[in-house]
């Protein structure tokens, strides 16, 4: 049964590990930053937070609360250059070579009938995206790697470029394969843990083996010392983590992805499980925005989180603000602003008045609901003060959410048998409107919904995810008041 969940109120953790600097100590003009910030506000809604760092050191950092620097967030696509670290330090060790066949690993998994083209895929194709399929092989049953063997390779191997989270997942299973060990444990010892990054998780495939392609989730200072492990070619703390030549094969532009004249950050080149960027830059980069990118020219690295529908839009910020300020002996002028701004970033709360009189009347009323697919049985609001209880019931099981009408209040919430961290905070849109925005904290993700009473009605419509790869919008719920 999901009982009921504790809430905190909105608040700032800390991060530490990297130094910190003021910008102009490090050659960052602080109306630079400033602009950026501007910008993403007003193209793209926010971010979840941002961490940006030249010569070494943080020069600047927010979070948008209810986001905080201590919680772990989803990295989707960002995970592959992770996985590919994996195979860089596997290949270090002598375990394999990209030239190997990807066949050799699995001799128990592969089809009745190899074909030329599945028997010519490398290690290498894998880490380029140029496998040779013509669609991406999803997998289709417990055994990813074997559904993976058995789908059409349409091209020779090395010659066409298609993003593939299939093939990820299949470096992760060469790794865990050669090491006896998942890719999670394979790394902290010889990634995690010389960087200082704690806390990290991956989800596996049904079969057990970590996906690779996505599901990692670490903290944004995190993916920040990740980035800059990257533009220091591998050393940290004056030991050669990664090695130089891996960084340097990895970063480069292994394969074309398109015309690079086009001002466009998806065809500039790939790498091993890297995007070239535009301005000489490279990143790795998962959906919805999550970014690791390198500066190389500007000896700097941006971290980001977020929960955007336009990715672009956000690199071209970077690209439009950030690059210019960077450069040694800019002023300082304007640190205690930009200082004062950077603490002040929140998303943005659903607009409308923090009270109705309408709530009173429906304080702590069960509304029995019509039949849904989602089996959602009654709802129940309880206001009290600027403070309101959602419960939600599905046969014996209920959720408590705890969310504010003027401050974002942060919670937990199980769901599919894990605990995640919850915010939520509603307003009133008109006397009869309640829209509720419940953001989990640990991903990209967000639920809108709108509660609107008609005398012993309730319509729980606009109901919507902020960002989704498929439908982004549910059924509407209907229900009528309980009687007691």
């Amino acid at each position: 049964m999901l009982g009921p969940v504790m809430a905190i109120t909105e608040g700032r953790g800390t991060a530490k590990g990297l130094p910190r600097s003021a910008p102009g100590a490090v050659g960052v003009g602080p109306e630079a930053v400033a602009a950026f910030i501007d910008e993403v506000n007003k193209t793209v809604g926010g971010l979840h937070s941002m961490m940006l760092l030249r010569h070494g050191k943080v020069a600047a950092e927010a979070w948008w609360a209810p986001y905080e620097p201590t919680t772990p967030h989803m990295l989707y696509s960002l995970s592959k250059s992770f996985t590919s670290t994996a195979v860089g330090l596997a290949v270090a060790e002598g375990r394999l070579s990209v030239e190997d066949k990807v066949v050799s690993f699995f001799p128990d998994k592969l089809p009745a009938k190899v074909s030329e083209n599945l028997a010519a895929m490398r290690v290498k194709d894998l880490l380029t995206m140029s496998t040779g399929h013509e669609k991406e092989p999803w997998p289709s049953s417990f055994d990813w790697v074997k559904d993976f063997l058995a789908a059409k390779v349409d091209h020779k191997p090395g010659t066409h470029f298609l993003y593939n989270t299939a093939a990820t997942h299949i470096l992760s299973a060469i790794v865990q394969k050669v090491t006896g060990q998942r890719l999670t444990d394979y790394l902290t010892p010889r990634l995690y843990q010389p960087l200082g990054i704690e806390g990290a998780v991956w989800d596996r495939s049904p079969a057990g083996i970590d996906i690779g392609g996505y599901g990692l989730k670490v903290k944004t200072e995190d993916i920040a010392k990740f980035g800059q492990l990257y533009l220091q070619k591998g050393q940290w703390n004056g030991r050669q983590i990664i090695p130089a030549s891996w960084v340097e094969d990895a970063t480069k532009a292994q394969v074309s992805n398109g015309d690079p004249s086009q001002a466009n950050d998806w065809s500039q080149g790939y790498g091993y499980q890297f995007w070239r960027a535009q301005h000489g830059n490279y990143r790795g980069d998962g959906a919805f925005g999550q970014y690791c990118v390198v500066m190389p020219a500007h000896d700097a690295v941006l971290a980001i989180t977020s929960g955007v529908g336009d990715m672009g839009a956000v690199l071209k910020a970077a690209w439009t603000h950030l690059l210019p300020g960077m450069k040694d002996g800019v002023s300082s002028a304007g640190e205690a602003a930009l200082k004062e701004k950077l603490a002040s970033q929140i998303v943005p709360p659903p607009p409308g008045a923090a009270t109705s009189p309408v709530a009173a009347q429906v304080s702590g009323k069960d509304y029995r609901l019509e039949d849904n697919k989602e089996g959602i049985a009654s709802v129940k609001l309880t206001f009290q003060g600027d403070r309101f209880t959602l419960e939600t019931a599905r046969g014996s099981d209920t959720t408590r959410l705890t969310g504010g009408t003027k401050a974002w209040v942060r919670g937990e919430i199980r769901e599919n048998k894990e605990t995640r961290p919850i915010a939520v905070r509603g307003a009133w849109a008109n006397e009869r409107e309640l829209q509720v925005i419940m953001a989990y904290l640990d991903s990209p993700h967000a639920r809108l919904e709108t509660y609107k009473f008609d005398g012993d009605k309730l319509t729980v419509d606009e109901r919507k995810m902020n960002v989704s790869f498929g439908p982004s919008e549910r059924p509407v719920l209907r229900g009528t008041r309980a009687q007691r």
